[in-house]
C-alpha cells in the first residue's frame, strides 16, 4: 500500500467521493479538463476532485481538448497532467453496469495514441487502472520522485479493460506486467522507470519539467506503445512462463478466475496482434465483469467502507486523545493486542500479575517479530523500536494514568467483571475501558463500574497481531465519544471495525454457533470431519471448522460451554462430542493432537482413528443410525443456519447492515471474497431457494432451523439482503 492508501480505493474513484461527501467535505467545481498553451505546448489538465476518476465529463472533457490541441497549428506536443495529490485512480464505478456513453475510455485512449504531435503525460502521485492505461497510449509517460503507477482491477475480481493487459507487456515486459496485473498493487517512480513503463523522473516542478521534456520530442514522430515489439520477444521465446506462472499463484489464487483471467489475457499480447488482442481482453473483462466473483468482490469493497457510517457518531463527535494504553493480560490474545498497539507508534503498557506470567508473553511477542524479522518482512531495527514502545508491568499501578485500558484476561464473566471493577477504582477518569471478550455480556461488565459509558467491547480475532478484524461492541450506554475514539483506534492500528450490539457471541461466534452446531450434529450422523472439512475447503474457506478448532485451540470454546451448561435449554438437541475430545485432553494443535493428530513441527492434520471410534461410540449412545451424507447437504447445513441468524441479527439491529455481516466473516473467519460474505452469497443463491431448504431442515431437525421473519419476508417480496439497511 502506498502513501496515498489503498489502491483498490483509488482505482474506484466514486466511492472515495462519496465517502467524502458524506463527511460534508466539498471541493471547488472547475472544469474536468481545461487547456493551457505554454509557448506551443498544451497542458491539459484534469480537474475532477477529489481523485479524478475518468468518469463521462472527463473522457468528453480529454477527447475534445486533444483533438483541438492536436488541430492547433500553434501547438508543438501535448502535456496530460491532474490536478490535486494525484493524477487519476481509474474508473468511475458509479457508471459500472449503465450502458456507456461515447467516448468511453477506449476512444479516448485511440484518440490520444493517433495524435501525430508527441502527448507527454505528467504523473503526479498516482496513476491506477484506467489511469495508468491512459498513460500507456501517451507516446511518452514523466513522473515526480513520489509518484505510483499500478493496474489493481484484480482485487475486484476484473481484469484490466482499456488496453492494460496488450500494453504493460510491450512496455516492461511479459514477467513484470504479469507481476503487476494479477498482484494488483503499485510500483514506485523509480521501478516503473527501471521497467520502462515511465521515460524519466522530474525532481522538481512536474508540469514544468514535463514541458522541458515535451520541448525535446516535438520534433520527432510519436512513439506508440502498441508498435512496440522488443520486450515482447523474451516472453516469445520462453512461452513456459505462463505455465510457470499459473503454477505459481495456483495456492493464493484458489477458487479466483480473475487471476487467470489476467495471465490469458497477457498472453493473447504475445500470440495475437495488437488488435485483435485488445478485442480479447475486452471479451474477457466483460465477462468478468459480469460474474459473481466480480459482483462480490466490488460488494467487499464498498461494505468495507460503508461500516465506518454508524447512527450518533459522525465527523463532528468529539474523540478522547490516546497517548498512553495498557493491555491487562499477557497471554496470546493481549500479547498480539499489544502488538497493534505498538505497530502503529502507540506506546503500551503490558501488565500481568506476576513476573512469569510477564515473561511468557514478552518472550511470545519477542518471537514473533523475530520471525516476522527472519521471514524478510520487517527490518531488525523495526522490530526493535516497536519492543522499545512495550514495557512490561507488574501490577496494578501501571494501570493508572492510560487513556486506554484493554482487558485480555480469561473469558469468564465472573473474572472480567472483577477486573473491571478494579479498572473502574484504578484508572483515571475519562479513561476508556474496552473489554476483548468474545461472547460475554458488556452491559453486565460495565455495570460493575461506576463509569458505564466508558466501557466499550473491543472483540480482536486470533491471532490477533493478524487477523485485520475488531467487533466494536456498543454497550447500552457506551457514549458515542468512547464509541468513536474506539472506531479511531482501530482505524489507526490498521484493522477494520464493525460496530455491533450486545448479546451472546455478538454478530461473528453467534453465527458461527449455528455452523459449528450443524458440523458436529453431521459428524454425529454419518460424516467425517475430515468430508466436512473437505466440503469448507472446496467453497473456498481456508479450512473447515474442525481444522480451523484444532488451530484456534478447543479449550476456549470449552471453557465457553462449560460456562454456559448451567443456563443451555434441556430440550435443544446438543452434540457432546468436541467436549469428549477435550476431555481426553485434546485441545488441538498445541497438544498434538484434537480433531485431527499432528506429528510434531509439522501443522498438516492427520486423520485419527482414536477420534473415529470416538464419533461412532458417540453415534451409538444417541441412538443415532449412519447414513451417507452428500457434500451438498454439509454445505446447506452449515451456512444456512449461519444466514438465518445473520437474518435474525440484522432484525434485532445487532448489526446495521448485511454488508457489516459480511465484512465480520470476511475478515474474522476467513469467508472468500470470491463469494463476497454469507449475507451477499445468500442473494446470490436465491433467498427463495434458501427459505425453502431451511423450512425442509426445520421438518427435519426441529425448531432449531425456524427461519427468520426477515428472511421470510424478503424471499416472499422477491428481494435479497441487499435490500435490507437497518441504519
Amino acid at each position: 500500500m502506498g502513501p496515498l492508501g489503498d489502491p483498490a480505493a483509488l482505482f474506484f474513484g466514486d466511492i472515495s467521493r462519496l465517502t467524502l461527501q458524506r463527511h460534508s467535505e466539498t471541493f471547488e467545481m472547475s472544469e474536468p479538463v481545461s487547456t493551457q498553451n505554454r509557448d506551443g505546448i498544451a497542458v491539459l489538465t484534469i480537474d475532477s476532485p477529489p481523485v479524478n476518476a475518468l468518469g463521462i465529463a472527463v473522457r468528453q472533457g480529454l477527447f475534445e481538448n486533444v483533438h483541438n490541441a492536436a488541430a492547433n497549428g500553434d501547438v508543438r506536443a501535448i502535456v496530460i497532467t491532474g490536478a490535486g495529490r494525484l493524477f487519476c485512480a481509474g474508473a468511475d464505478i458509479r457508471e459500472f453496469g449503465k450502458p456507456m456513453i461515447s467516448p468511453d475510455l477506449n476512444e479516448v485512449i485511440d484518440s490520444i495514441e493517433a495524435s501525430d504531435k508527441p502527448v507527454i503525460v505528467a504523473i503526479n502521485g498516482m496513476a491506477l487502472g484506467g489511469g495508468l492505461e491512459l498513460s500507456m497510449a501517451c507516446h511518452y509517460r514523466v513522473a515526480s520522485l513520489g509518484a505510483q503507477c499500478g493496474q489493481p482491477e484484480v482485487k475486484l475480481g476484473l481484469i484490466p479493460g482499456a488496453g492494460g493487459t496488450q500494453r504493460l507487456p510491450r512496455l516492461a515486459g511479459v514477467a513484470a506486467a504479469l507481476d503487476m496485473i494479477v498482484g494488483g498493487l503499485p510500483i514506485d517512480a523509480a521501478r516503473a522507470h527501471e521497467l520502462g513503463i515511465f521515460d524519466r523522473i522530474i525532481d522538481g516542478d512536474l508540469v514544468d519539467g514535463a514541458i522541458a521534456f515535451a520541448n525535446e520530442v516535438a520534433g520527432d514522430p510519436p512513439r506508440r506503445t502498441r508498435d512496440r515489439d522488443e520486450k515482447l520477444a523474451d516472453g516469445r521465446d520462453h512461452p513456459e512462463i505462463f505455465v510457470d506462472y499459473r503454477k505459481k499463484m495456483a495456492r493464493r489464487a484458489r477458487g479466483y478466475r480473475a487471476p487467470y483471467a489476467c495471465v490469458e489475457a497477457v498472453e493473447f499480447s504475445l500470440t495475437l496482434p495488437f488488435d485483435e488482442g485488445m478485442k480479447k481482453e475486452r471479451e474477457i473483462f466483460i465477462e468478468c465483469m459480469s460474474s459473481d466473483e466480480s459482483k462480490s468482490m466490488r460488494h467487499v469493497f464498498a461494505a468495507e467502507r460503508r461500516v465506518a457510517d454508524v447512527p450518533g457518531v459522525d465527523k463532528k463527535t468529539p474523540q478522547i486523545d490516546i497517548a498512553t494504553t495498557a493491555v491487562l493480560g499477557g497471554g496470546t490474545m493481549g500479547g498480539g493486542i499489544a502488538m497493534n498497539l505498538a505497530n502503529a507508534g502507540i506506546p503500551v503498557r503490558l501488565v500481568e500479575v506476576d513476573e512469569a506470567a510477564l515473561g511468557r508473553g514478552l518472550d511470545i511477542i519477542r518471537g514473533n517479530y523475530a520471525s516476522t524479522v527472519l521471514k524478510g518482512r520487517l527490518a531488525q531495527s523495526q522490530m526493535d523500536e516497536r519492543m522499545a514502545l512495550i514495557t512490561g508491568v507488574v501490577g496494578q499501578g501501571a494501570l493508572a494514568d492510560a487513556d486506554l485500558v484493554i482487558e485480555a484476561v480469561f473469558e469468564e464473566i465472573d473474572l472480567k467483571k472483577e477486573v473491571f471493577g478494579m479498572l473502574d477504582k484504578v484508572c483515571k477518569p475519562g479513561a476508556i475501558l474496552a473489554t476483548n471478550t468474545s461472547t460475554l455480556d458488556v452491559n453486565a461488565i460495565a455495570a460493575a463500574t461506576s463509569r458505564p459509558d466508558h466501557v466499550v467491547g473491543m472483540h480482536f480475532f486470533s491471532p490477533a497481531n493478524v487477523m485485520r478484524l475488531v467487533e466494536i461492541v456498543r454497550g447500552d450506554k457506551t457514549s458515542p465519544e468512547v464509541l468513536a475514539t474506539a472506531m479511531a483506534v482501530a482505524k489507526r492500528i490498521n484493522k477494520i471495525g464493525v460496530v455491533v450490539g450486545v448479546c451472546d457471541g455478538f454478530v461473528g461466534n453467534r453465527m458461527l454457533h449455528c455452523y459449528l452446531r450443524e458440523a458436529h450434529f453431521l459428524v454425529e450422523e454419518g460424516a467425517s470431519p475430515q468430508q466436512v472439512d473437505k466440503v469448507m475447503f472446496d467453497f473456498g474457506l481456508p479450512m473447515g471448522p474442525f481444522a480451523m478448532g484444532d488451530l484456534a485451540g478447543l479449550d476456549v470454546g470449552w471453557r465457553i460451554r462449560k460456562g454456559n451448561a448451567a443456563t443451555r435449554p434441556n430440550d435443544l438437541r446438543y452434540s457432546t462430542l468436541a467436549d469428549k475430545v477435550c476431555e481426553r485432553g485434546r485441545f488441538g494443535q498445541k497438544t498434538g493432537g484434537g480433531f485431527y493428530d499432528y506429528e510434531a513441527g509439522n501443522r498438516t492434520p492427520i486423520p485419527s482413528k482414536e477420534i473415529d471410534d470416538l464419533i461412532l461410540e458417540t453415534s451409538k449412545e444417541l441412538n443415532i443410525e449412519r447414513r451417507d451424507i452428500s457434500d451438498q447437504e454439509i454445505l446447506e447445513r452449515c451456512f444456512y443456519p449461519l444466514i438465518n441468524e445473520g437474518a435474525k441479527i440484522l432484525e434485532e439491529g445487532m448489526a446495521l447492515r448485511p454488508g457489516d455481516i459480511d465484512i465480520i466473516w470476511l475478515n474474522g473467519y476467513g469467508f472468500p471474497p470470491f463469494r463476497g460474505g454469507p449475507m451477499f452469497y445468500a442473494d446470490t443463491v436465491g433467498l427463495d431457494k434458501i427459505l425453502a431448504a431451511v423450512r425442509g431442515y426445520e421438518a427435519a431437525h426441529g425448531d432449531v432451523w425456524a427461519p427468520s421473519p426477515l428472511l421470510v419476508r424478503l424471499a416472499g417480496e422477491g428481494k435479497g439482503f441487499a435490500d435490507f439497511d437497518g441504519s
